[in-house]
């Protein structure tokens, strides 16, 4: 009699959840968001997450309050996220970054395709090749040539071993068929005086980042590593333009807790949707180098996987990049 009581009850709780969903769905957002932002205020994924947050706040009628939570290679605000209550209201802004880092990491406190759910693709940006302006080429298929022609010869800046820049230089490296040295940096912008001076050949960078020193002549773009050009840079080939089969995006997108109702994500991907089609949003956007999303949960599920591949690939090349092994 008493199992029996017991299953009844866990049915009656059970069937009281799903009939409440809706109702909660319909009622959310009632109190303020917080977004989640593994990174320190003011840089680069910082600012997109807060032109976001301003014009998302106003579609859902509800504050959307930034929590920049960095350490740990934004681990503990992921874990954060993903051991928080999956009622909406606290949610993960995060970028490639995220992905790179669990594909480098071999122990983590969660495991991003199961206690994430994947809400909207907010923003996305090109990646750039940049050269020292000392090197004699002017484009892909002659920097290709020469690093072939001295093997082990030059070198490549990226803003730390494991992080997203090297791994997609790593990339670079093996599909090119070229040896280069590995030099890391704390940061890309660390690089720069020895890629100015010729001490480095390359480094791969985010458009936002680099623009103005492209425009003034101070580096030169060899190509972007996306599927299609940078609007910033109208003028620079991409790398399958440029005869590589190579492409690289980097993205931001926002996740929640794996057990949020779908109800919930759909409101949350719809508002994030119709935020990304804001006009001012998109030109804020753009002055910042980022173009504006916003996709359904499948699309950054779809996106998640294939880059989770993608990263785990590289690695797969390359163990020794695996942190904790």
């Amino acid at each position: 009699m008493t199992r029996t009581r017991a299953i009844a009850s866990s049915c009656a709780a059970w069937i009281l959840t799903v009939l409440a969903t809706p109702v909660q769905a319909q009622q959310f957002p009632s109190r303020p968001i917080k977004l989640v932002v593994p990174f320190p205020a003011g840089g680069g994924i910082d600012v997109t997450a807060r032109i976001a947050a301003q014009a998302l706040g106003g579609v859902l009628g509800q504050q959307i309050v930034i929590e920049n939570q960095g350490g740990a290679g934004g681990a503990i605000a992921t874990n954060a996220v993903a051991k928080a209550e999956p009622d909406g209201t606290t949610l993960l802004y995060h970028s490639t970054t995220g992905i790179v880092h669990a594909a480098v990491t071999a122990k983590l406190p969660y495991d991003w395709l199961n206690d994430l759910a994947p809400i909207s693709i907010t923003t996305r940006f090109a990646p750039v090749m940049i050269v020292s302006p000392t090197l004699p080429v002017k484009d892909l298929r002659e920097f290709i040539a020469l690093l072939k022609g001295n093997p082990g010869k030059y070198s490549f800046a990226s803003s730390g071993t494991g992080t997203a820049v090297h791994l997609a230089e790593e990339l670079f490296k093996q599909k090119a068929g070229v040896d280069m040295v590995h030099v890391p940096y704390r940061g890309t912008g660390a690089a720069m005086p020895d890629l100015l001076t010729g001490r480095i050949a390359m480094m791969i960078d985010g458009v936002p980042v680099q623009t103005k020193n492209i425009q003034a002549g101070t580096v030169r773009a060899l190509a972007v590593t996306t599927d299609t050009r940078s609007p910033v840079l109208p003028d620079v080939p991409t790398m399958k333009e440029a005869g590589l089969d190579y492409v690289v995006p980097f993205w931001t997108a926002v996740y929640a807790p794996a057990r949020t109702p779908k109800p919930i994500v759909d409101k949350l991907a719809a508002a994030i949707a119709q935020t990304m089609k804001n006009a001012e949003v998109t030109k804020r956007l753009a002055e910042v180098g980022t173009e504006a999303v916003g996709s359904t949960p499948a699309e950054l599920d779809a996106l998640t996987r294939q880059q989770f591949s993608l990263y785990r690939g590289i690695v797969a090349s390359n163990p020794e990049l695996v942190e904790g092994r």
